[in-house]
């Protein structure tokens, strides 16, 4: 039975209120940071449970969950403080009136060590709890074994978030786990852990679990992680869409501001050809990317900002494993990401390339849309395509999506959803283009529109 993503985060949020302490594994992109607001907001109604802090890589901890505040009506009486930036700021962050607080996982050593004795939080959500995953108590990470020491001592609630639970296989779980119930299901120690459902493999330098080990291993878990699958709850039919918005650093704001006024100011008071201010914005949606062009003619570049590159670095780390489709648009983006990600291919014409995709074997293909026509079936490969950038061509956006999409899922006998992430600069051309490819509208029309608007600034 085919579901809604009101029902899915409805039954997210269910759980977790029925719950001091748990893991929930859901994929990307289907509302976990709206299902666990909201599902704290219920919380707070019954039970004392604010301050809540919560754990995430850094661009999530300063922008996501303080965004998903505003964005929702029914959340927006929550405050929230993130606690990032300088050691000032953060202190001041620590000290400002809030019921949420936000850290990124580098600081959270640093938090623990500043607040000693005064440690305030009853509740902690670990969005993306496998960073913690290094926790081997003695011989641990730093973060996950500052952690382990309080988070029974003076945590009530612990809420850990993953869509990739464990993407080196079952040895990732213990540690995620021990933070819900100290080891009483999988063992006190890693070692006990490992000593139970593992023995050494092949080359007698690292081990594998053993035959019953899954089945065991999940039968012992399933009171405390709910894993969530999108196929039970989605038309497999239709896309699931995750818009990722990025904020740029000042200094690109700038560079991209002054470019903004030239642009418009050319515009402004002239009848507008499709094609023209298409091309006009090239520039504006470079620099959104991440790469400034500079030097006689425009022809060399450097790069203005990596955020882009962080966002989709999360996005591939959430895919457990699934290999992950990279849309760009500009040769400067083509080669930042292949140096940003030395794994990735390119989509070429070599028939290899493609067998090689969709035999598992590559795990970020790098693709121009214009370079996947009609035809060309990647169904195989993955279920999950990423735009790192994206352009006006409404024809190729769509053909590039369903090189990957529902037909050609159901055709190679997957009953999976296609994903599609957005990574979108906030604030920039990003957001016309995008209205563009969702809506299909016309080029001018956003233009003018978009022109309109600002002159009302």
């Amino acid at each position: 039975m085919t579901l809604t993503l009101r029902s899915y985060q409805n039954t997210m949020i269910e759980y977790i209120t029925t719950h001091d302490r748990c893991n929930i594994f859901a994929e990307m992109g289907l509302g976990k940071t709206v299902s666990v607001l909201t599902a704290l907001d219920y919380l707070s109604i019954t039970d004392d449970i604010f301050p809540v802090l919560i754990l995430a890589p850094l661009r999530v901890a300063r922008f996501v969950w303080k965004d998903e505040v505003e964005k929702w009506p029914h959340l927006r009486h929550l405050t929230v403080s993130c606690i990032v930036g300088t050691a000032t700021e953060r202190r001041v962050a620590i000290k400002a009136k809030a019921q949420i607080y936000v850290t990124n996982y580098d600081n959270l050593v640093w938090l623990i060590e500043e607040l000693g004795d005064k440690w305030p939080f009853k509740t902690v959500v670990s969005d993306e709890i496998t960073r913690l995953k290094s926790m081997r108590l003695r011989q641990g990470g730093k973060r996950s074994g500052a952690l382990a020491k309080i988070a029974f001592s003076k945590i009530k609630r612990f809420y850990g978030l993953s869509g990739t639970p464990c993407s080196n296989g079952l040895k990732d779980l213990w540690s995620i786990c021990w933070f819900i119930d100290q080891g009483q299901r999988l063992g006190r120690s890693f070692a006990a852990f490992q000593q139970r459902w593992f023995r050494p493999n092949w080359s007698g330098f690292s081990v594998e679990p053993l035959p019953h080990a899954q089945k065991e291993i999940e039968d012992k878990l399933k009171d405390i992680c709910f894993s969530m699958k999108s196929a039970d709850y989605f038309d497999l039919k239709e896309p699931i869409i995750n818009k990722i918005y990025v904020e740029l650093p000042p200094e690109s704001r700038k560079i991209y501001k002054e470019m903004e006024k030239k642009f418009f100011t050319e515009l402004e008071g002239r009848p507008i050809e499709a094609v023209n201010a298409a091309a006009k914005s090239m520039n504006l949606l470079e620099i959104a990317n991440g790469a400034v062009y500079v030097g006689e003619g425009a022809k060399e570049w450097k790069e203005a900002h990596d955020v882009k590159i962080k966002a989709l670095e999360e996005v591939i780390e959430e895919s457990a494993g699934m290999p992950v489709l990279v849309a760009y648009h500009f040769r400067s983006d083509h080669t930042r990401l292949s140096n940003a990600f030395p794994t990735a291919k390119t989509l070429d014409k070599n028939e290899k390339t493609i067998k090689d995709w969709n035999d598992g074997k590559i795990p970020i293909l790098l693709a121009h849309p214009a370079s996947a026509g009609h035809g060309l079936n990647l169904a195989n490969g993955s279920n999950i395509i990423a735009f790192f950038s994206i352009d006006w061509n409404l024809e190729n956006h769509l053909q590039i999506i369903e090189r990957i999409g529902a037909v050609r899922q159901l055709q190679a006998g997957f009953e999976r959803n296609t994903f599609i992430h957005y990574i979108i600069s906030k604030n920039t051309i990003d957001e016309l283009v995008l209205e563009r490819l969702t809506t299909k509208r016309k080029v001018q029309d956003i233009l003018m529109e978009a022109l309109k608007a600002r002159r009302n600034l």
